[in-house]
């Protein structure tokens, strides 16, 4: 019977943050039970407002419509209320900018804060449809060697592989044949790299093999999941749910999965951008939020977004390993022709970068998908971006120029205030 009653209590005060103490008085609990249970309590008001305004603000985000007025049923009641967004309005700007110059058949642009969850950008493209929905919040895209992330983390983090661990294999760079995974002779013919060349280069047969020799199936599997794979994003708006499938026993299918060359792994740019933040961030996962508040007419706040963290993918010690191999892949990697101009720009030799591409042919849209996510930081600044195209015929534009097109006008602007302060301390 006390169970039911406080099941009911709950439901009644959901968004009614300020009566969580005497809630909890009501209910019996004591001072220690009630601190205890605070952040708690915290976390469960915020999902269940993002699910509500989710929920009500879902088909505009959709059609990417962002209403900066709205009324709305809150809290029981019908309310005209004034929205803000967590957008960088230089940011949104450039990264519209970026695809409707590009102009690939289909682009999408998603960056966030890695520290707090804030959505600092998100724009979408179709070249023949200037009205189609938000393709940052679809995972129907195949993660392709993105997925190399999960891999990588799982066998730093799980078995203790460092990145300069070295890797046996046979066949070629970017192929991934059955005979050549499954085969543990070593002849003179036979190639040695180490896992950070491996990740730069985005040898799928390494990887392959770094699975199967490193990792069981359960492994990809729980990796997977701490990425967000085969669960909801609890974001303020909806987005698809990504899939990963990790056939069972070790083989050729898992070696696929590990290596991402399988179109059975699906991500959306939103959860791209959230793995690279989760390097970013130490191993912590912070899920994005796009609506900073909700006020009424009267100006009285109802809503305020916050940080949402969604659990632990690395220790922080791996993270710092991960962040080896992403950076390698910028400095010498797969988007080094992308990044040579930045890394070589000494305003931002202070920044750190790293990332990750993917190429394969998708179904929904047909199409070469190219993606690229990453991370740039500073002492006091994290930012992840995912970025994808997607082309029928010819490629208009990398995905790793967008993503350090989108680096570079952050920082721009940062760095210079502090060469301003740099000069005005040393008179």
């Amino acid at each position: 019977m006390r169970s039911k009653t406080k099941s009911k209590l709950l439901k009644l005060f959901v968004f009614s943050g300020a009566s969580v103490v005497a809630l909890y008085s009501l209910m019996g609990f004591t001072a220690s039970e009630t601190t205890e249970t605070t952040a708690q309590k915290k976390s469960a008001t915020q999902l269940e407002e993002r699910q509500h305004i989710a929920k009500l603000f879902g088909e505009k985000i959709k059609a990417n419509e962002l209403p900066s007025k709205t009324n709305l049923n809150w809290d029981g009641k019908d309310q005209n209320l004034t929205v803000k967004y967590t957008l960088d309005d230089d940011l949104q700007k450039e990264a519209d900018r970026l695809l409707k110059s590009y102009k690939p058949d289909y682009g999408a642009i998603f960056v966030m804060d890695a520290s707090t969850g804030e959505v600092l950008a998100m724009s979408s493209f179709q070249r023949d449809d200037a009205h189609a929905p938000n393709m940052n919040l679809q995972a129907t895209f195949p993660a392709a060697s993105v997925f190399k992330v999960v891999t990588a983390t799982a066998a730093v983090d799980k078995a203790g592989v460092n990145p300069e661990h070295k890797i046996h294999y046979n066949g070629g760079a970017h192929t991934l044949y059955k005979k050549n995974v499954l085969s543990e002779r070593v002849t003179r013919w036979t190639n040695v790299i180490t896992l950070k060349d491996a990740f730069a280069r985005s040898i799928n047969t390494a990887f392959g093999r770094l699975s199967i020799e490193n990792l069981h199936p359960e492994d990809l599997n729980e990796y997977s999941n701490r990425f967000m794979f085969n669960q909801e994003i609890p974001a303020d708006f909806p987005v698809e749910m990504g899939v990963a499938y990790i056939p069972p026993g070790k083989g050729f299918e898992m070696a696929e999965a590990a290596s991402g060359y399988t179109k059975s792994n699906r991500m959306s740019p939103v959860q791209g951008a959230m793995i690279a933040a989760s390097v970013a961030n130490d191993g912590q996962v912070v899920v994005p939020y796009l609506v900073s508040s909700l006020q009424d007419d009267a100006g009285k706040t109802l809503y305020q977004g916050a940080t949402m963290n969604k659990g632990t993918t690395m220790s922080k010690e791996s993270s710092v390993k991960i962040r080896e191999l992403m950076s390698q892949t910028v400095l010498a990697g797969t988007s080094r022709r992308s990044f040579r101009p930045i890394m070589k720009d000494r305003k931002f030799r202070e920044i750190e970068m790293g990332g990750k591409t993917g190429h394969l042919t998708g179904d929904n849209p047909r199409g070469r998908v190219d993606w690229f996510v990453g991370y740039a930081l500073d002492e006091d600044r994290k930012i992840a971006v995912a970025a994808i195209t997607v082309n029928r015929k010819f490629w208009t534009v990398k995905s790793a120029h967008l993503g350090q097109s989108m680096f570079r006008k952050y920082f721009t602007p940062i760095v210079a205030q502090q060469k301003q302060m740099r000069k005005v301390s040393s008179r």
